[in-house]
């Protein structure tokens, strides 16, 4: 390697990633406070998974020959929507998402809330540590009219674990409608028409400007009684005050895998607000994410080595 060979920073060890084009300088960090090398020689950044805003932002305004950011999540607002963000990068700066590591991850925890939830798992694993037998009649899933907002690859796969289930209905809801395989995508003003005939509402949309908020008052009031809202997507898509006032009427159930704000702090009315079930965003951090990560990123370096375009790209810097 001469000193002319570009730097890629990845959050794995290089030699734990089969299949690396050989024309880089592979540098290992995963978020620690001192640099593997200087950010300067740094044309591709794969960012460190599960770690803060800060953490993961800290080396890009040091990085101007970065020409990729790969991201091993499956939404980008650590990037898009945090102070600064892509801001200051050079032009022409890729940014791409983990399209492919986390749909089947999510999608099985997601039902899995959504099973949990209706079958009153969580009330029976107290009853376990109380010896008691809480024995009785609960929810199914079959016959059930479930609706899924956001309908990009981890809607679908949502989708697609929900067939055996034998729900009376799916609706599917986007920014915008469209037509697939499944069956119509209705566009997110359709919502105030699909929400009263929901039994559950499975969020699994990005974080953007125009979902921030999207599950607010009214959205919630238009709930049918006793219906259940699953969130897999980010914690901000929920007012979480309006939904802690809607919890504690009884008049709706949640299952949450994020929250706003994340971590949860201690003390606060969400944790034990009636009919919640709350898992610590664990929908991506499974035995299937660390092998289908690494085959992306070889994938993606190798097309960047071979000058081709790399794979799920959000934006480009301008």
């Amino acid at each position: 390697m001469t000193a002319e060979t570009p730097d890629v920073w990845l959050p794995f060890p290089a030699e734990e990633i089969d299949g690396l084009p050989a024309s880089f300088r592979y540098r290992h960090w995963d978020g620690e406070e001192t640099f593997p090398a200087d950010p300067a020689d740094c044309v591709f950044y794969v960012a460190p998974y599960m770690k803060s805003e800060a953490v993961t932002l800290r080396p890009l305004a040091a990085m101007p020959r970065l020409r990729v950011v790969q991201t091993l999540t499956a939404g980008v607002d650590a990037f898009v929507g945090a102070p600064g963000g892509l801001a200051g990068l050079p032009p022409g700066v890729r940014l791409c998402n983990a399209r492919g590591v986390h749909e089947a991850s999510t999608a099985e925890l997601a039902l899995t809330l959504t099973l949990a939830s209706l079958r009153g798992i969580p009330g029976m694993v107290r009853g376990q540590d109380r010896e008691e037998w809480r024995g009785g009649f609960y929810d199914a899933l079959a016959d059930k009219s479930v609706l899924i907002i956001g309908y990009g690859a981890i809607g679908a796969a949502i989708e697609d674990r929900l067939a055996p289930f034998e729900c009376e209905r799916v609706a599917r809801v986007a920014r915008t409608a469209r037509t697939t395989a499944h069956g119509p995508v209705h566009a997110l003003a359709d919502l105030p028409r699909l929400l009263p005939a929901a039994d559950v509402v499975i969020l699994s949309t990005p974080l953007t400007d125009g979902t921030r908020g999207l599950v607010d008052a009214g959205f919630l009031g238009r709930m049918k009684d006793g219906a259940l809202l699953v969130n897999v997507a980010r914690g901000p898509v929920v007012d979480t005050g309006s939904l802690v006032r809607e919890l504690e009427t009884g008049r709706l159930r949640a299952a949450l895998d994020v929250t706003d704000p994340e971590p949860l702090p201690s003390g606060h009315p969400l944790w034990h607000a009636p009919g919640v079930l709350i898992t610590p965003h664990v929908g991506g951090s499974s035995s299937a994410f660390a092998p289908r990560a690494k085959r992306l990123v070889a994938r993606q370096l190798r097309r960047f080595a071979d000058g081709e375009p790399v794979e799920n790209t959000v934006l480009i810097t301008e």
